[in-house]
């Protein structure tokens, strides 16, 4: 280590003038190793500029998977593909050589040299990281709606476990905005949710289901059609909707706006499951989705909704899925082939 060196060439004088060059590019490097081959020590022991690691391990996602914006789609943490590439930019830039050909792609022989000496250490440290574990598998964090907590997560987890019987998780509650940026900050592993739009770079999605949307009356409602409502000069009822940012508000008034209605939301609530519960106790209209093989409050009923687009239920998670993560999008996608 740097604080244990002792020198035994050279003053100090002139370890000082070649420190004074080693905060400058590559003037830096030469007048480095030229006190290294006298001092026999490695380069990182008297330079500040040590070699990044970080960038060392970005070079060998970019190598493996053949260019920067598959190499994006696999590193199991978020990192936007122009981090990617100016950090690798620097590796090359410290070492004074092109590790790859961008178009196409092709390792130059320094990058392949490079790629072979780091490649045994990165491929293997999952299996390392397993043994020091003493095969024990870490918590895994998953956000999701209350319903798909509640009525869904409880078989994918008890499934999940038949392969990893050491698996621990947490559950965290919350909506489409909330959920991905608990997956951006790196705070979640899997998030399920409604999806809308594409996602942020690092992040990646599947479909899972479309649900439609649907009113919510309460029982004893004489309201038997949408249609009746659309006809009315004016709808007295109060809405009941989740927040306006949300993907089912959006779509509903997305929905009113073709067919020129106004009604906006009087109660805004944070789940479905309020939704559900203030209608039932006669606070006004819900607007919700039909989620197969849920149940509704006996003093509750659906109105269909046939001319509003469907919101999209899907999996998110950040970089290449873990094994623990792709068991449970396995357990996910069947279960919805089997709703669908």
């Amino acid at each position: 280590m740097a604080d244990s060196v002792r020198p035994r060439h050279g003053t100090a004088r002139d370890r000082s003038s070649v420190l004074e060059q080693c905060s400058s590019g590559r003037p830096r490097k030469r007048a480095c190793h030229g006190l290294f081959e006298k001092e026999q020590l490695p380069l990182a022991s008297a330079c500040t500029g040590v070699m990044n690691i970080h960038h060392l391990e970005l070079f060998y996602y970019v190598a493996r998977h053949g260019g920067i914006t598959e190499a994006v789609r696999n590193i199991p943490y978020g990192i936007q593909q122009p981090a990617v590439s100016g950090q690798v930019a620097q590796l090359e830039e410290y070492l004074g050589v092109v590790l790859f050909q961008r178009r196409p792609f092709a390792l130059t022989p320094a990058g392949e040299k490079l790629y072979q000496f780091i490649h045994p250490f990165f491929s293997n440290l999952d299996a390392v990281a397993g043994e020091l574990q003493g095969g024990k598998t870490h918590q895994m964090r998953i956000g999701a709606s209350t319903i798909v907590l509640r009525d869904h997560l409880p078989e994918f987890f008890r499934n999940v476990r038949r392969k990893f019987p050491n698996l621990r998780i947490a559950l965290r509650e919350g909506w489409q905005a909330e959920l991905e940026n608990l997956l951006q900050k790196e705070e979640l592993d899997l998030a399920v949710t409604l999806i809308e739009r594409k996602t942020a770079p690092g992040i990646h999605s599947v479909a899972l289901l479309a649900l439609p949307l649907v009113l919510l009356v309460e029982k004893s409602n004489p309201l038997t059609s949408a249609e009746q409502l659309w006809k009315r000069d004016r709808i007295s009822e109060p809405l009941i909707c989740l927040p306006a940012a949300e993907a089912v508000c959006k779509h509903f008034q997305q929905g009113l706006g073709r067919l020129g209605v106004d009604w906006f939301s009087s109660i805004e609530v944070s789940s479905i499951d309020l939704i559900e519960t203030y209608v039932a106790n006669g606070f006004g209209i819900g607007v919700s989705v039909s989620v197969p093989q849920a149940k509704l409050s006996p003093n509750v009923r659906m109105v269909a909704l046939p001319d509003f687009e469907p919101v999209v239920v899907g999996a998110l998670w950040r970089g290449k899925p873990t094994a623990q993560v792709q068991a449970f999008l396995d357990e996910m996608l069947l279960r919805a082939k089997r709703l669908s």
